[in-house]
């Protein structure tokens, strides 16, 4: 199955298994997070109630194409559920997002959310992270190349993200280092917080305790839910 195919049957079983009409939504950003907000604006156009949250300029734009009603974060008090992608799922659900370059909104927008839906198609899967993506770390754009030698140090390759011959710059104006571990990240819960200390990081990709479910489009077409795996093996 192509994959584009499998990002759009997660996207919209994800959709039709956590959306209620009258619910506060995140919207996440990426490609399989396209699919979700145009399945959303179909529950739009069938007459569903629904206010919601976009966590980058480009799901914003691509949610009022579809007729969502869009506002931003500090308008409601809390959203019953966002449906975002990943780069990386482990088996207990930790998580490497940031390679569509929205990872600060991206970890707000979680932390606002009762139930972080997580869609992704099966070559995301890991069994430990880093070891195929690589983790984003957005930084301010003074002094970068001072925090990008203090992210070295944590035993990674941090590479400038560019785009068009230019440094990537996200919506909130940082930069991004993609950082690549040789071997993998061993212990991410002790990497976050070398990380977070380091002057000049604004957020690193690394999503920790944050999904409530994982769901996984396999190539069959078939769809797996991680938290319930998880679930029958305890």
């Amino acid at each position: 199955m192509e994959p584009a195919e499998m990002k759009r049957i997660v996207a919209e079983r994800a959709v039709d298994m956590y959306v209620k009409d009258g619910m506060n939504v995140g919207l996440g950003t990426g490609s399989t997070a396209y699919f979700a907000i145009k399945r959303i604006g179909e529950l739009v156009a069938d007459g569903f109630d629904l206010t919601c949250v976009a966590t980058s300029v480009q799901s914003e734009d691509l949610a009022r194409e579809c007729g969502i009603k869009v506002v931003e974060l500090d308008q409601v008090d809390k959203l019953d559920v966002t449906i975002d992608g990943a780069d990386e799922v482990d088996p207990k659900m930790q998580l490497i997002k940031g390679l569509g370059g929205a990872l600060l909104r991206e970890k707000i927008v979680a932390a606002a959310t009762v139930r972080e839906i997580i869609i992704a198609d099966s070559s995301k899967r890991v069994g430990k992270l880093g070891t195929k993506a690589p983790l984003p770390v957005e930084v301010l754009r003074f002094g970068h190349e001072h925090t990008r030698f203090a992210l070295k140090r944590q035993g990674c390759e941090p590479v400038l993200r560019m785009r068009d011959g230019e440094p990537f710059v996200t919506d909130g104006g940082n930069y991004i280092y993609d950082c690549r571990f040789p071997e993998g990240i061993d212990n991410p819960f002790f990497l976050e917080s070398r990380i977070d200390v380091i002057p000049g990081v604004v957020e690193n990709g690394l999503f920790l305790n944050t999904a409530y479910d994982v769901l996984i489009c396999e190539e069959d077409g078939s769809v797996t839910s991680v938290a319930e795996a998880e679930n029958r093996e305890s």
